[in-house]
């Protein structure tokens, strides 16, 4: 069953968009990401919320509708559509983005959330990143987005280590911008929405761009580098380590890495 994305207007000049997936504890598939890319690039509004529903945030792509058997031909292709596009849409909009992280945000998930321009966590929600327990290789631009929000350590310690972290310390890490009980997330997100829609339009619009700039301009990779990266990259997918990670995830068993 797919999952779904909703939106409402919760307040004046603020779009509020829900995405839902219970039964898969908010996995992003690809009817949530073409919705959110959409919303975003199609919205008017002052400001926009994103947030999940229930006792998740989201446990990252939808990995469990991908045969094991298609990753060497068509993983790549498979995770980074249409999941670019929606973070490519949260960091092109000019409108103020807020992410009201409604329980754990893991993998893609925490990226989601980190697309964001600004985030509010529920106290007892936990952030990490498995790509060192399925035996994925991150893309080199979703990396460069946690290096840029948390720095090269903490980093390392996420993707390297692959260990969750909570709120209180995604909040000293910089991962999120407040902490608040479950009762008090929503009517905080939605009076740190209002405020932003309350300011100058131009002058948010143009300092986004600024912030944009200045970290797009920043350490850029040359063409034969990024190449390298992208082949690393999709090499992860016809690897027999990854075939393992995936199969262990689905089968809630502990993986038998090979190497290779």
């Amino acid at each position: 069953m797919a999952g779904s994305l909703v939106s409402d207007q919760p307040a004046d000049g603020v779009l509020r968009l829900s995405f839902a997936n219970a039964q898969k504890r908010g996995a992003l598939d690809h009817t949530i990401l073409d919705a959110i890319g959409a919303a975003v690039s199609g919205a008017s509004a002052r400001a926009i919320i994103l947030t999940g529903d229930g006792d998740w945030f989201s446990a990252g792509y939808d990995i469990g509708d991908i045969p094991v058997d298609s990753f060497a031909d068509e993983g790549e292709k498979l995770v980074a559509h249409p999941f670019t596009e929606a973070l490519d849409a949260l960091d092109a909009t000019d409108i103020p983005t807020v992410c009201a992280v409604n329980g754990p945000a893991i993998g893609g998930g925490l990226e989601l959330a980190l697309a964001c321009d600004l985030r509010v966590s529920v106290d007892s929600a936990k952030f990490g990143m498995p790509p060192a327990k399925l035996g994925l290789v991150y893309s080199y631009t979703g990396m460069r987005r946690f290096i840029d929000a948390i720095g090269v350590p903490r980093t390392r310690e996420l993707f390297l280590v692959g260990r969750r972290i909570d709120a209180a310390r995604a909040l000293n890490w910089g991962l999120v911008n407040e902490v608040v009980a479950a009762s008090e997330l929503q009517t905080n997100a939605l009076a740190l929405a209002s405020e932003l829609a309350g300011n100058a339009p131009l002058s948010v619009a143009g300092n986004k761009r600024v912030i944009r700039e200045l970290l797009s301009a920043e350490g850029a990779l040359s063409a034969e580098t990024q190449a390298e990266l992208i082949a690393l990259r999709e090499a992860c997918f016809a690897s027999d380590d990854m075939r393992e990670g995936i199969a262990a995830f689905t089968e809630k068993r502990p993986p038998r890495w090979q190497g290779k």
